[in-house]
């Protein structure tokens, strides 16, 4: 599992000009899931993601985290983060997982930060060509993968 998390002052996604989801201050988390990931791990993403203190304390010290601020999460699925780029001009998205794994452990993690004490959290729409609009903060911009995070 690969989550871009980007600490936004708002941010909003939009399917057929229609918004579907928006936050105000919080994380713009692109989510991508890869073979072999389970709802275990995505339960223990989101709390990771839940408690990361990247919010400043009265000094400007990232010490507050997305519960501690009242913050919001947007989570947008995205088979890219997986694409592989080592062969020709075009990416592969093979390793990817596929719809039928990937579209239920994208709704539990969102679901996930919810149970982590997230307050507001708002969904794309799994498939769909999706506008995602956003004011990063900072800028605030970390990739957390799965592998890396917890073997």
């Amino acid at each position: 599992m690969r989550v871009l998390l980007q600490r936004v002052s708002r941010g909003s996604v939009t399917v057929d000009r229609a918004t579907i989801g928006e936050i105000e201050a919080g994380y713009v988390l692109l989510t991508g899931i890869t073979e072999g990931d389970s709802e275990a791990l995505v339960v223990k993403m989101a709390a990771k993601v839940a408690s990361l203190r990247l919010f400043p304390n009265e000094e400007g010290k990232f010490d507050r985290s997305l519960r501690d601020v009242g913050g919001g999460a947007l989570v947008i699925s995205q088979f890219t983060l997986y694409g592989e780029m080592r062969k020709g001009r075009r990416p592969s998205f093979s390793r990817a997982a596929a719809p039928a794994l990937a579209e239920p452990l994208v709704a539990r993690f969102a679901q996930a930060l919810r149970e982590a004490g997230v307050e507001r959290v708002e969904t794309g729409e799994f498939g769909a060509s999706m506008q995602v609009d956003l004011c990063n903060d900072g800028p605030v911009t970390l990739m957390l993968d799965s592998a890396e995070l917890f073997g």
